[in-house]
């Protein structure tokens, strides 16, 4: 008889965060303790934003060259994935890296809003010749840009300043990207396609040009900020900038070199709901959490709710239905970040097992209580501002 071999155990073994509210783990546990919120009203008024935190890219980006060849949703994801390999004891491992599987999750990239409004203007003039639009975007623009940059682009500059050259992927597709890159990479490495693998993505919420993107659709959140929770029938996402990445393996290879685990990474299941009828996403929900895999009773939710309605009310009534788990929204202390919100949700569930502890909430709602124990497990859901959904489970070893 043919014996099936059981999946492999993955272990989240580095974890790389560049947020709104800093970089590193220390101080954004420190800053999630504080229910600090880091948001701007002003700067892109009357669109709410959470700002990226100062850093200096120097520390993980060395060459000015390469840190100028890129937008700031590359910077900001090179520097998080560096954190990661760091984090993970993994950077600079020569060895390691050129086996290492990337799979980014990036949207269409920055413009260039200098060359953009350059030419606007000009054409508003009315006097361009034959040709302008053409000739201006050949001699306007960098090699790496058409019109916007290129999706991949982050993945290959990952590649190049920390030498991660195994596998590459880069999923596009907004939030439910982001669960893609961890579903497709936990997959491998159970399946015992890939050892070892870095996964996450990062987005620039401080440009005009998305928010004007999004305000087509009238997502964004404006005039004042809200917890996720209290934003009501006419709210909105705040957009957040930051990067999130982590390091997963096998247990077996992470074993062999000494590595010390903040979290097993257990299931990551997706699907999409229709969103025809009212509760379709409710629904859909519910048959994600049939396929995680058994819940105890010490266990919590990290949610990337958005605060666009009507996906987040929908969201909130299948909360309801499992009231007895403490639940905390990301998007109240980070923005929502988009590409990266499902990323952020696995980070701070791993940090959060590996503390003993659940962070408390920053406010909003009565379904986020607080967590007197330490939670054994915690649900990660993602759910798209306008399509797709998606589950993870991750447990505390």
């Amino acid at each position: 008889m043919t014996q099936i071999k059981p999946p492999t155990e993955v272990w989240i073994t580095g974890i790389g965060l560049a947020t709104s509210l800093g970089e590193g783990l220390d101080a954004h546990w420190d800053a999630l303790n504080q229910r600090r919120i880091n948001v701007d009203e002003k700067g892109f008024a009357p669109c709410v934003v959470h700002p990226l935190a100062p850093l200096s890219f120097d520390a993980q980006i060395p060459k000015k060259g390469d840190q100028r060849q890129m937008e700031a949703w590359q910077r900001i994801g090179t520097y998080a994935a560096g954190l990661a390999l760091e984090s993970a004891g993994v950077k600079g491992n020569a060895e390691i890296l050129s086996r290492m599987d990337m799979v980014v999750a990036a949207g269409g990239g920055e413009r260039d809003l200098a060359v953009d409004s350059n030419i606007l203007s000009l054409e508003q003039k009315g006097n361009s010749a034959p040709g302008f639009l053409n000739e201006r975007l050949m001699s306007d623009l960098r090699p790496t840009l058409f019109l916007a940059q290129l999706s991949n682009l982050l993945a290959g500059n990952i590649a190049i300043v920390h030498g991660v050259t195994g596998s590459s992927r880069t999923f596009m597709g907004e939030e439910a990207s982001g669960v893609d890159a961890a579903r497709i990479a936990l997959a491998r490495i159970a399946a015992g396609q890939s050892d070892i693998a870095l996964i996450g993505g990062s987005q620039n919420g401080e440009r005009k040009d998305l928010l004007v993107l999004y305000e087509f659709g009238e997502f964004n959140l404006k005039d004042k900020f809200t917890p996720v929770w209290e934003r009501g029938e006419h709210g909105g996402f705040a957009l957040g900038s930051g990067g999130a990445f982590l390091v997963i393996e096998s247990k077996a290879h992470a074993q062999a070199r000494g590595a010390k685990p903040f979290a097993r990474l257990v299931n990551v299941v997706a699907d999409m709901s229709r969103r025809k009828q009212a509760g379709d996403v409710t629904a859909t929900l519910e048959q994600l959490w049939t396929k995680l895999g058994k819940i105890g009773d010490k266990a919590a939710v990290i949610t990337g709710a958005t605060g666009v309605e009507p996906v987040t009310s929908e969201e909130r009534a299948f909360l309801k239905a499992h009231a007895g788990l403490p639940v905390r929204a990301s998007g109240t202390s980070f923005g929502h970040t988009m590409e990266a919100q499902f990323p952020l949700g696995l980070a701070l569930a791993a940090l959060s097992l590996s503390r003993g502890a659940l962070f408390p909430s920053a406010g909003g709602s009565a379904v986020e209580v607080e967590m007197s124990t330490p939670p054994s497990q915690i649900v990660v859901i993602g759910t798209g501002h306008w399509r797709g959904e998606g589950m993870a489970l991750v447990e505390a070893i």
